[in-house]
């Protein structure tokens, strides 16, 4: 892998676009103080990812930017450019996972750009970029963030003033052991992140555990409901299957009963019609009017009878009196007027019939004595007189002549009143006919209108088994609406339930345990018992989830912890595998440059406390914990000298010391190039040539560029680039190949 080109815009004193070809194994660059040859130098460490603004003399990024001049205006933006030839494809790949870029090119260019507002931009073949990114690319060939392959003016001896840790990591960079660090870095940062995230998910497990214990609680009811659901919905199979085909019969068998009744009494109705209505008939009419009239008859006969009774009674009651007269034992007779008598005989008739019509013992007592008074009136006002025969004879003979006429008559009456008696008798035998032909019929009407009544009560009997049956569908239905919410549809398999024969458990018993099941799904309080469930499935997995990420994460850990440990072990192998081959080559070089002595590096172990916060289970635990840090001393011996210690060496001696250790790391792990910015001016001429020859044989695995005002440096540059500040302002390059330039001068 080489460097190619280096193109610089607008980066300090560069207003234009220049561009240095690294096409020769030294490349020199010369010019006189101030012309900007140094930001060449510079410009390479800002393209590499350089974030210290003092390395770059600058305070801020805007710093970095060409500030204008009289011919030039000022820019608010600089760009640097790299190029490496990639066609051995040491560039593989940038980054890990999606955000991962191939790099799959024969040449590999990587940019940097800064903006007036301090604004960074890094790219790779014009790419956007994070500077992870390009260093985790520089890395792969050896270069990294301590610079160590860009050497400076007045930092020739970097190397020996660093501290013992300092050098380490100079060392490890140019070991190409950056990676690991890289790795290892990147990996503690995964393991505390892994650990931050342990303790995220504890924390996480132990909010939920209580409410993963109230939902099991839950769900235990629930399932418990779910019991009592499949036994309620076990006995509503049978219930609802009986309770339907109780219905459905009990319906049939109504309906049926109804229609043989409604037809009974239909058929009652047309019998009824066909009998004749209550009311008279002619016939009764007219037996009714001859009844009036034979009674209307035989009143006037009886009233005319009794009259004549009453005559005939009072002319017995002469005739006897007569007749008495006769018989008394004195011959006196008194004569008295028939008037007299006839006046006597109705007064006392008169009497007798009052006596006869008297109501009451009191009234014919009274009534009887009144009569005897008029008797004994009557015979005593006669007494003195002598009684005439022969008047008395004629009056008897009269009275019994009237006598006879009345009983003509009454007999005639009563002759009469037989023929009227006749009749009615006849008139009766044609009315109890009539009756017996009219009480036939109301006795067929009557015991029609019997069973009317008894098939109306039986439909009045129906009518209200029938309000029974649909208040039992109606709480059938009811049932089966409340069964679906407490089984759900599972309520409607009783319509392919298939009922085996009598049962010994009645509808009512069943009714009771379905019941009391209900009672026991209320006080079990399931409600919304799908969405608890639900919720304790979902926390449940949660839970699993975040065991399973904890028992990932623990894995993780301690993957991560044996990678660290295999990182940090490889790196501890290749560390001292590297300072020993560099101990060899620092000791050629030092024997080189020195004329001989020694030089060699020893890796020394410090101990020094730190304080780490250490957080297990919630709480914070301070302690203090030895920390092992690695450093490198350097130990030098200089020939035909007694001086050991690095403080104790000249300017020059130091500047040679720091060049051979320099060289002897590019040698064991060469960086793709070296920048060596006036690292000679101290040498004299006998060490500038020892310089030089060490510059040719360490261009043969990097790639030098040598900023330099050493004639012998310059002699052993295959291509010089010349640096001066332009009219316009800026600083321009100009070109040399030596080569060319020998040819043309020949």
């Amino acid at each position: 892998m080489k460097l190619k080109y280096l193109e610089i815009t607008g980066f300090k004193s560069f207003a234009k676009k220049n561009t240095l070809h690294f096409d020769r194994p030294v490349v020199g660059v010369v010019g006189p103080n101030g012309s900007g040859k140094s930001n060449v130098v510079e410009a390479i460490r800002f393209v590499l990812g350089e974030q210290s603004m003092k390395s770059l003399r600058g305070k801020a990024g805007s710093d970095l930017i060409f500030k204008g001049s009289k011919m030039l205006p000022k820019l608010g933006r600089a760009s640097v450019s790299i190029a490496f030839d990639n066609k051995d494809r040491v560039f593989s790949s940038v980054g890990e996972g999606p955000e991962s870029i191939a790099l799959t090119f024969d040449e590999v260019v990587l940019s940097r750009e800064v903006y007036a507002d301090g604004g960074n931009k890094y790219l790779i073949n014009g790419t956007e970029v994070r500077l992870k990114d390009i260093n985790e690319v520089l890395s792969r060939v050896h270069i990294g963030a301590s610079g160590h392959h860009i050497i400076s003016q007045g930092e020739a001896d970097r190397l020996l003033s660093a501290s013992s840790k300092d050098r380490r990591v100079m060392i490890e960079d140019a070991l190409g052991l950056k990676m690991y660090q890289y790795r290892i870095k990147e990996s503690e940062r995964k393991l505390e992140k892994t650990r931050i995230n342990m303790k995220e998910v504890s924390a996480q497990r132990r909010e939920i555990v209580p409410h993963i214990q109230f939902l099991k609680k839950q769900v235990e009811k629930i399932e418990k409901a779910e019991e009592f659901r499949t036994e309620l919905s076990s006995l509503y199979d049978e219930y609802l299957k009986r309770e339907e085909t109780e219905i459905a019969r009990l319906t049939e068998a109504l309906g049926q009963e109804e229609k043989v009744l409604t037809l009974q009494l239909e058929a009652i109705h047309s019998e009824l019609n066909a009998l004749p209505k209550n009311t008279d008939t002619p016939v009764d009419e007219i037996h009714q009017r001859e009844r009036i009239e034979l009674q209307e008859k035989e009143q006037a006969l009886r009233k005319v009878k009794d009259e004549l009774t009453r005559a005939l009674g009072r002319l017995d009651g002469m005739i006897e009196l007569e007749n008495r007269k006769k018989e008394y034992t004195h011959t006196e007779e008194v004569r008295i007027p028939f008037s007299k008598v006839q006046l006597f005989t109705n007064e006392m008739i008169t009497s007798i019939e009052e006596a006869l019509s008297s109501d009451t013992l009191s009234d014919i007592h009274e009534r009887l004595s009144v009569l005897k008074n008029h008797v004994h009136s009557f015979t005593s006002t006669y007494e003195t007189h002598a009684p005439v025969e022969e008047e008395n004879t004629i009056l008897l003979d009269d009275i019994k002549k009237e006598q006879l006429l009345l009983k003509e008559k009454i007999d005639h009456i009563t002759q009469e009143e037989q023929v009227l008696i006749s009749a009615r008798r006849t008139l009766d035998a044609k009315e109890s006919a009539h009756r017996e032909a009219r009480y036939g019929s109301e006795h067929k009407k009557l015991e029609l209108s019997i069973k009317k009544n008894e098939i109306t009560n039986a439909l009045s009997l129906l009518a209200v088994k029938r309000e029974g049956l649909t208040k039992r569908k109606t709480d059938f239905t009811e049932e089966v609406q409340e069964g679906s919410v407490l089984v759900g549809q599972q309520i409607f398999s009783y319509r392919t339930f298939v009922v085996e024969g009598e049962s010994i458990i009645t509808q009512e018993e069943r009714r009771k345990k379905i019941e009391r099941i209900k009672i026991r799904l209320e006080d079990s309080g399931s409600a919304g018992g799908s969405d608890v469930i639900n919720e304790y499935k979902e926390v449940t997995e949660r839970d699993a989830f975040l065991m399973k990420e904890l028992a990932d994460l623990e894995d993780s850990i301690k993957s991560l912890e044996v990678l660290i440990a295999d990182l940090k072990s490889t790196l501890d192998k290749e560390f001292k595998n590297g300072v020993e081959k560099i101990n060899t080559e620092f000791q050629k070089f030092f024997s080189t440059m020195f004329g001989g002595g020694d030089a060699f590096l020893s890796v020394i172990v410090e101990h020094k406390k730190k304080r780490k916060d250490d957080e297990e289970e919630g709480e914070t635990l301070l302690e203090d914990e030895l920390e092992f840090e690695r450093g490198i001393d350097i130990n030098v011996t200089l020939p035909h000298k007694k001086v050991k210690d690095l403080h104790m060496l000249s300017g020059g001696e130091r500047s040679l010391a720091s060049i051979a250790l320099l060289f002897a790391m590019s040698q064991v792990n060469p960086p793709p190039f070296l920048v060596l910015d006036e690292t000679d001016a101290a040498l004299d001429e006998a060490n500038s040539k020892r310089y030089g020859d060490m510059l040719e044989n360490l261009s043969a695995f990097s790639q030098l560029i040598v900023i330099t005002h050493n004639r012998e440096t310059m002699s052993r540059s295959g291509a010089m680039y010349g640096v001066t500040i332009g009219s316009d302002g800026g600083s321009k390059l100009l070109s040399v190949k030596f080569e060319e330039a020998t040819q043309y001068a020949k």
